[in-house]
């Protein structure tokens, strides 16, 4: 066996290995783009699921919001009615409104000394307040 390669010979196993090489490089790149295609839509997957997540959120926040300031318009004037009855106290804040209404305090006056609602003052007024000429 004559075991003389040619120098022809050995630049075409030369090159045909540097193709297979090559090929193989390749290949493995086609791979790893494949398996970050994969990864990117399943981020893109999941960034979807997330960005419909926050936009229930935020509608929900938004109802929330609503709600909370429907209970709050609702709730405004129990601070002011708990001041009144705080205010009246004992049952005399009738009979103190009845003396200053014969003073003559107005009805205003009488709501604002002795925690009376607006009704219950214009009526000691007139029943118990001077007589206008």
């Amino acid at each position: 066996m004559n075991m003389n390669i040619s120098m022809d010979t050995l630049l075409c196993l030369a090159a045909a290995a540097l193709g297979l090489a090559g090929l193989i490089v390749a290949l493995a790149a086609l791979a790893a783009a494949r398996r970050m295609r994969v990864r990117t839509l399943g981020a893109e997957a999941g960034l979807a699921a997330l960005s419909r997540e926050v936009e229930i959120m935020t509608s929900i926040s938004v109802k929330t919001g609503r709600r909370l300031r429907r209970i709050e318009e609702e709730c405004s004037g129990v601070a002011e009615r708990v001041d009144q009855v705080e205010k009246r106290g004992e049952p005399r804040s009738f009979s103190l409104a009845i003396a200053s209404a014969r003073r003559g305090a107005d009805s205003g006056n009488l709501a604002q000394q002795y925690g009376l609602s607006h009704g219950e003052a214009e009526l000691v007024a007139r029943l118990h307040g001077r007589k206008r000429a």
